[in-house]
């Protein structure tokens, strides 16, 4: 009972993999991108666990949780619960904030209902998302939404010509027919022409039956004007339909302070109370660093009870690093590492004991001065009797192992197999690519200059915890922002650069995709393998798309068929007439070189490279794919499987492909998921961008792509109010010198390992 034992592990790329994780110990599982670090860890132990304990629920419930289907294991013994901590990004929507997803905002309500003068009611009325409590004019969101009707509409044109300036209300549109085929518009005149009463009842006009309407109008619909249906539609839902249009969503409305409360979310009366002379948004308003003091100073007997628990979240997010942001940030404006800490600081407070944790690189958006205190957290998680697993790649994670896997030897269908298996001393003289990577010399990049002839000046910039900051970076080189998380880096290059049309930001959000669409969909090739099929079989090319003719009839292209079954979960099970293809069994029978269209979609970009070596056009987008390190993915994998690392590479071979030049590019920790052997991969595509006449700034915390800098912007010394300043500016070996930057610190250290 001292281990998980798992044995016959074969989910994705795993070659009938068995192995042992010891129970309270930290686990390191490390290996390259692709090797199947994730398929053991989180699609093999943490699906089972969490599957396990969904059947222990009633049906009921069962069919409210998430689905996991068996992973393809023969055994896993001593299983225990999983607690999955990831790096999704907390979401939510603008009611959530830092304080109410952590639970500490409850705490702090009910603070204020005790001994905030004067009396104005119990801890519920201190909600925003409370009718009792919130601003009537912004219901408790701090801002308000208006319709700009200059961009919504083209006062030159009428009905017929498209005067509703958005696409779901183009002419011919359900929505558009409302307004022509109401009978209560000359849909030939030019909405300039219309009278004071006309422009009323086109945009005003309350739900209403016609009178005596057209007959092409459907019998059951109300008229509505449009500032109605346009609000319902895509203001006060947050819908399909709005993140659909989100582009011209974003250019018809505008946002701005809700000029009743000023941004304070509640009302007049619940302001009014106050403690100490700061009522509750004022306090929520302050980072977590600055809650702190404020606390303290705080006397008061029958308040001591909540002040203590309250001082405690507050310290564990304080020394996590998180003590920039405020209990009133939104939670949609978290990164992934941001909403990982948090979930961290939750279960650190938890009383329970006896799981197994299993933490996705935690290192991801931390400086290295931080991952000293989250690798604090962690151990103190295992030290309350939990077992600790860990996905990782950064070294300094690694080494606070009690234990250590490390999958390999390479990527897709060359990884999947157990390559060590130890501590990290063994590691360290093991000739696996980790062990190697660990104990490899860095050096600071050589004949780096300081004399630029072109450089981008960004002056006097105040945003967020910055204020009147100036900078210059040279053009046609590799600058690196560096700092600790909340120190001002992103603030600083999104200020300089955002306006700039030749500014390209590569970041880690996903692309906007359904599961229909994959590798070669995004890199616009698709439709030329389709062609290509077209040609060696003589069917029709609309034959080997599995959204088009060509998709299995059973399962209509999708792969898998769900069956909904009442009061129980869905149950999904892969399509026994196409075996999962999607495809129809004859377009499955035309094959180029034995090859069907199916047997190429489960090829990676390696092997795709041979196949299409002929096809140009398709071999240069494969190539641009390999060239970034992904030479593991199949051709046909969905984007929505992607990690955030991946997807920055996905995007970036799509521009490599294009042969970009003078454009300035933006990455936001690109070395994101990868690992020490595969970054020099990446560097190599940052050094080509560079020859061919762009500049490259990177956002990053990772001292090896530090150490390959031709510039480096220090920004700190802290975060939040603690930084916001620029320590050092220049060629990377004189930041060495600069005593205030915790970066020069630990670079120190790299370039210069101890015996």
């Amino acid at each position: 009972m001292t281990h998980i034992r798992i044995r016959g592990a074969r989910q994705n790329n795993l070659k009938n993999l068995t192995v042992s994780i010891p129970k309270h110990q930290l686990t390191v599982v490390t290996g390259r991108s692709g090797s199947g670090k994730s398929s053991l860890v989180f699609s093999t132990v943490a699906a089972e666990s969490e599957r396990l304990l969904n059947e222990t629920y009633s049906s009921y419930i069962q069919h409210q949780l998430t689905q996991y289907d068996k992973p393809d294991v023969d055994q896993i013994e001593n299983l225990p619960v999983a607690m999955v901590i990831n790096q999704k990004r907390l979401g939510g929507n603008s009611r959530s904030t830092v304080g109410t997803i952590s639970d500490i905002y409850a705490s702090v309500r009910l603070l204020w209902s005790r001994i905030g003068e004067p009396f104005v009611g119990y801890s519920d009325v201190f909600s925003f998302n409370n009718p009792n409590g919130m601003c009537e004019t912004c219901q408790g969101l701090g801002y308000v939404e208006d319709i700009d009707l200059n961009e919504l509409l083209d006062y030159e044109k009428s009905l017929n010509e498209g005067a509703i300036n958005f696409p779901s209300f183009k002419p011919d549109s359900w929505r558009g027919k409302r307004y022509r085929y109401s009978g209560l518009f000359d849909n030939d005149k030019k909405l300039k022409d219309y009278t004071e009463d006309e422009m009323h009842t086109f945009l005003y006009t309350e739900p209403t039956t016609l009178k005596n309407p057209p007959s092409n109008w459907p019998r059951t619909a109300k008229f509505e004007g449009l500032i109605h249906r346009f609000r319902r539609s895509f203001l006060i839902n947050d819908n399909f339909e709005k993140k659909r249009f989100l582009k011209d969503v974003q250019r018809v409305v505008t946002t701005h302070q809700c000029p009743t409360c000023k941004g304070q979310r509640l009302n007049a009366k619940v302001l009014s109370c106050k403690i100490n002379g700061m009522n509750i948004a004022e306090f929520t308003a302050l980072t977590i660093e600055e809650t702190l003091p404020f606390l303290k100073a705080i006397r008061s007997e029958k308040a001591a009870f909540i002040i203590k628990p309250l001082l405690k979240q507050l310290e564990a997010l304080n020394y996590i690093g998180l003590n920039y942001l405020t209990l009133g940030r939104e939670t949609t404006t978290l990164s992934g590492g941001e909403s990982q800490r948090i979930k961290l600081i939750r279960h650190l407070n938890s009383p329970l004991t006896d799981l197994v944790y299993i933490i996705d690189e935690p290192s991801v958006g931390l400086h290295p001065e931080d991952i000293e205190k989250i690798n604090q957290i962690m151990l103190n998680i295992r030290d309350k009797g939990n077992s600790v697993i860990i996905v990782e790649h950064d070294p300094d994670v690694i080494k606070i192992a009690d234990h250590i896997i490390d999958i390999g030897p390479g990527a897709g269908k060359n990884g999947g197999e157990v390559t060590f298996e130890g501590t990290y001393p063994a590691l360290l003289s093991s000739s696996t690519d980790t062990g190697k990577a660990l104990t490899r010399c860095h050096q600071l990049k050589p004949n780096v200059s300081s004399d630029y002839d072109h450089w981008f000046k960004l002056e006097n910039i105040t945003r967020n915890n910055l204020h009147n900051v100036s900078v210059q970076l040279p053009k046609q080189a590799l600058s690196v922002l560096t700092g600790v998380a909340g120190s001002g880096k992103s603030s600083l290059i999104k200020a300089g650069f955002e306006h700039r049309r030749d500014t390209i930001f590569i970041d880690q959000k996903p692309v906007h995709a359904s599961q229909r669409s994959n590798l070669l969909t995004y890199m616009d090739v698709f439709d030329d393998v389709r062609t290509f099929f077209s040609k060696a079989t003589g069917l029709k090319k609309s034959m080997f798309s599995y959204n088009s003719e060509g998709a299995c009839l059973n399962c209509n292209g999708k792969g898998v068929l769900k069956t909904e079954l009442a009061f129980m979960p869905d149950f999904s099970q892969v399509c026994e007439v196409c075996g999962g293809t999607r495809y129809k069994q004859e377009v499955l029978e035309a094959k180029v070189d034995g090859n069907s269209i199916a047997d190429i979609l489960a090829l990676t970009v390696e092997e795709a490279i041979d196949l299409f070596k002929n096809e140009e056009t398709i071999l240069s987008r494969l190539k641009a794919l390999q060239s970034t390190g992904l030479y593991y993915m199949t051709l046909g994998q969905s984007l929505d499987t992607l990690s955030g690392g991946e997807i920055q590479r996905v995007k970036l071979s799509r521009y490599l492909t294009e042969k970009v030049t003078q454009k300035i590019f933006v990455f936001d920790e690109p070395t994101t998921g990868l690992h020490e052997d595969d970054i020099p991969i990446l560097q190599a595509r940052f050094e080509q961008l560079i020859a061919e006449g762009n500049t490259v700034i990177l956002i990053e915390h990772n001292l090896t792509m530090m150490t390959q800098a031709d510039w480096i912007v220090d920004v700190g010394p802290g975060a939040g109010t603690k930084g916001g300043h620029i320590l050092y500016s220049g060629p990377p070996n004189a930041l060495l010198d600069v005593p205030e930057s915790v970066t020069a610190k630990h670079l120190a250290r790299y370039i210069k390992p101890t015996e």
